[in-house]
Formats: C-alpha cells, sequence, structure tokens
C-alpha cells in the first residue's frame, strides 16, 4: 500500500536481520504500521497500530474483504477531501491515501495528464493485492504509548523522523518521550528495533544503507539521507555499501 515513509524497499534488507531474533512465542508488533508494508511480509502472531484513525479503518476494511471503488475521479476526490465525516472512514483512508500524489496525505490528486495510466485501477488492485497478506493481523487505533504488548514481543518502530513531517497534522511529535519510551520497552524484555536517520548513543545502529530518489519523473537521482535501523539489543551490525 503506497504511504508517505514507507519501507516497502528496504524491507527486503531489514525484515531478515530482524527475524533471525524472533522465536516462535514472539509477537511482531508494530506501533506505527502505517501501510502495513513491513507486517504484511511477517508470519505468525501480529499487531499492527496506528493513529491515524482513517488508515487504521482501511487496513481493517482490507483485512475484512472490503473492496475500493473501480474509479475515483478528482472530482469525487474532492468532494471526500472536503466531507470527510460523511463518508466511511475506510473510503477516506483509501482516498485520501492511495489517491495522492507521492502518497501525501490528501495531498494533490494523482493524474496521468497524458492519459496513459489509470491511477484508480493500480490502486485498487495494489491493496487488493496485499490484502490476503493482512490476514488475522490485529490491527488498533491508539497512541503508541497505549497500545498492549503481549510479553517477549518482537517491536518494530517506524516513528515520525525527526525533522519531517508529524505524527497527525496539527499536532507534535515528542522524540524524547518516544525514545524513552523504547527503553522501557527493552526493560520489560521486549525486543526493540526502530527505524531512523538518527537516534541517541546508547542505540546501536545495526544497518544502515543510501537510498535515492527520482526527481520529476525522470531518471536523474538524487541521494536521500541514509536509512539505518537501530536496536537496544546489542546485536551485530549487517554492512551493506551503495545506493538503491
Amino acid at each position: 500500500m503506497k504511504y508517505m515513509g514507507s519501507k516497502n524497499r528496504i524491507a527486503k534488507h531489514i525484515l531478515p536481520i530482524m527475524l533471525k531474533h524472533r522465536t516462535l512465542e514472539m509477537t511482531w508488533v508494530e506501533p506505527f504500521v502505517g501501510g502495513a508494508n513491513m507486517i504484511d511480509k511477517v508470519d505468525g502472531k501480529r499487531i499492527g497500530n496506528d493513529y491515524n484513525k482513517y488508515i487504521y479503518a482501511l487496513l481493517v476494511a482490507l483485512r475484512d474483504g472490503w473492496q475500493p471503488p473501480a474509479e475515483v475521479s478528482e472530482e469525487y476526490y474532492k468532494e471526500i477531501k472536503a466531507n470527510r465525516a460523511e463518508y466511511d472512514k475506510c473510503l477516506v483512508g483509501y482516498v485520501g491515501s492511495q489517491l495522492t500524489f507521492g502518497a501525501t496525505w490528501f495531498g494533490t490528486y494523482r493524474r496521468d495528464k497524458v492519459g496513459k495510466r489509470n491511477y484508480s485501477d493500480e490502486a485498487k488492485r495494489n491493496v487488493l493485492k496485499q490484502a490476503p497478506r493482512l490476514k488475522d493481523v490485529d490491527f488498533y487505533n491508539l497512541n503508541y504509548q497505549d497500545l498492549e504488548i503481549p510479553p517477549n514481543s518482537l517491536i518494530y518502530c517506524d516513528p515520525p523522523y525527526e525533522g519531517t513531517f508529524g505524527y497527525e497534522k496539527g499536532k507534535t511529535f515528542d522524540h524524547n518521550i518516544f525514545w524513552q519510551w523504547c527503553r522501557d520497552k527493552a526493560k520489560e524484555g521486549h525486543t526493540v528495533f526502530v527505524s531512523e536517520y538518527n537516534a541517541p548513543d546508547d542505540f546501536k545502529c545495526i544497518w544502515e544503507k543510501q537510498l535515492t530518489q527520482v526527481i520529476n519523473n525522470t531518471t536523474n537521482k538524487t541521494p536521500k539521507p541514509v536509512e539505518k535501523l537501530f536496536t537496544l539489543n546489542g546485536f551485530e551490525k549487517t554492512k551493506e555499501r551503495g545506493l538503491f
């Protein structure tokens, strides 16, 4: 599912690192599940939480068999954007995330000026392809601090990166509180991993890689900040080089 900050591109790199430290009885927990592009590649007991009530509703609906509309015109997009309370939350979540340029929440409507691509059809096919992999995931719509986590879980956090978009429009994400929460969870016996660009000194970077991004739909690429995976559990670093 398209989502700003999605880890779909790096899942194949960081998932094996985390999963080798997961035992059969451990629950996989994502307090910031977003577009579920990591949790959908994990087996066993899974918990996914997101503070955005519309994204939460969309994930639950997809898991339970909901079918998105075949076509979402720009006019329909704008109507839903302006009158969100009048539409089902799952539809708002779908339109607001999947039919917008760059997966920016209700940003510019995603269109093809030359008429070669049907983004509505692509979005529908993409989420329906993902839906079966969400079966049996327990989804919640809570502040991450209020999420009840089973003992001895593996917690993967993909929080709002410091210096980027906030937790929710108009609200500030307190990174100091978040990092302390991670420390507390590790002390409780959980295995904790965090995706970020930077972390406090007591968090160990065990993987990093430079990403690139395409500029203005051309073949030109520019480096983005280095993606990193941190932990408090003292695992050895996995080395990877180069851009991707």
